[in-house]
């Protein structure tokens, strides 16, 4: 084949279907000697003679009826159509999209995601997983589509875009004997506290922001995640520290409150983060727009 063109691809292709030699010459922009030239250069080459007269005009040999899908398939690279994402239909889609999210994440963020899915695409479906020091491999080579959260690992070659602001409030439960509407910073420094202790996470900067200001808490508990810290502060006295969305769910219930925490602590920005090999992905820049609008409004 390298001994052939394009031009002799797009011969084959308008000889099978106009059946002419002059309709060929005229779609192709070239003489009539020039395609019957060209014609007899693909005859020689592939030992065939590819079209053969009759009553109906110029038809294919089998030989030419073979080449048919190699010839358009060929051509299409070439123009740019083969290869190219298939679009993507939220309203018929059945894509299984898989996200990367903290398990604070999970409670803040998937409720309000999957009722938007619901309306918009009620047949895609989610699959998550824990936003951690393998995020950035599974998003690089396409395990995973998108995270969300914050982080400090994705570093070249990944996109991100900004869903929220995020601080910290003070978590007690609704009939703590000694904390009323205001917490004080010698009420913070007196009462028990249930710490968490996630990684990966901003929440390494609560710590770090704590310990600069010289503050000690009085840790009684330390727990791996915030699921199940509803349930630990409304049945004790203990305090924790919990980022305002989570502390807004949690707080809905009626069993504990939020208050504002009596010091300085950092504010941070929830982001979605995604690898510049999926960035025109039709399905992944469909759910990225999603996820933005519900955070958006």
């Amino acid at each position: 084949m390298s001994k052939l063109d394009l031009t002799d691809l797009r011969l084959l292709q308008s000889l099978a279907r106009t059946g002419t030699v002059s309709a060929t010459a005229d779609e192709l922009g070239l003489s009539q000697p020039s395609v019957s030239i060209r014609l007899g250069k693909l005859r020689r080459h592939f030992k065939d003679p590819l079209f053969v007269r009759t009553s109906a005009g110029m038809v294919p040999t089998p030989r030419a009826a073979s080449l048919t899908p190699a010839v358009q398939g060929a051509l299409a690279l070439f123009d740019g159509r083969e290869g190219r994402e298939p679009d993507f239909d939220p309203a018929t889609s059945d894509r299984v999209f898989r996200i990367c999210m903290t398990n604070t994440g999970q409670m803040v963020v998937l409720a309000r995601l999957l009722n938007r899915l619901a309306d918009v695409a009620p047949h895609v479906r989610l699959e998550v997983r824990d936003l951690d020091p393998d995020t950035p491999r599974r998003l690089e080579t396409g395990d995973a589509d998108l995270a969300m959260g914050y982080t400090t690992s994705m570093q070249a070659g990944f996109h991100q875009q900004t869903l929220f602001g995020e601080h910290y409030v003070c978590l007690v439960r609704a009939g703590h004997p000694r904390v009323k509407a205001k917490l004080t910073k010698a009420q913070f420094l007196s009462e028990s506290h249930v710490a968490v202790m996630t990684t990966g996470t901003a929440h390494w900067l609560l710590d770090k922001a704590i310990d600069d200001a010289g503050i000690a808490r009085k840790t009684a508990l330390w727990v791996p995640s915030f699921l199940g810290l509803e349930e630990i502060v409304a049945r004790t006295d203990l305090l924790a520290l919990a980022p305002i969305h989570l502390a807004r769910i949690l707080a809905a219930h009626g069993t504990i409150r939020y208050l504002a925490v009596p010091f300085d602590l950092p504010s941070y920005l929830v982001r979605q983060y995604w690898h510049e090999r999926y960035h025109r992905d039709p399905g992944c820049k469909w759910l990225r727009a999603v996820a933005a609008s519900v955070f958006q409004e």
